[in-house]
């Protein structure tokens, strides 16, 4: 069963990332995460941790607030 929060959220990483005009490999390594980590976020699969969500927020260079707002 899919939750479509974290659907919706999955949306509003791919949203800045596409912004910010790079790709999946490029937002990982800023975050120190891997590649597969930010397709199954922006795919709804997985549920970051806070601490996640700080970095995700950091590589995105928006404040968490922003990432979460209208989900």
């Amino acid at each position: 069963m899919e939750n479509q929060e974290l659907i919706n959220f999955g949306n509003r990483i791919k949203y800045f990332r596409k912004q910010l005009n790079i790709s999946q490999e490029k937002l990982a390594h800023k975050c120190d995460f891997d590649r597969t980590y930010i397709s199954q976020l922006e795919r709804g699969k997985r549920n970051p941790s806070y601490l996640n969500l700080l970095k995700l927020a950091d590589g995105l260079n928006i404040s968490i607030s922003d990432l979460v707002e209208k989900i």
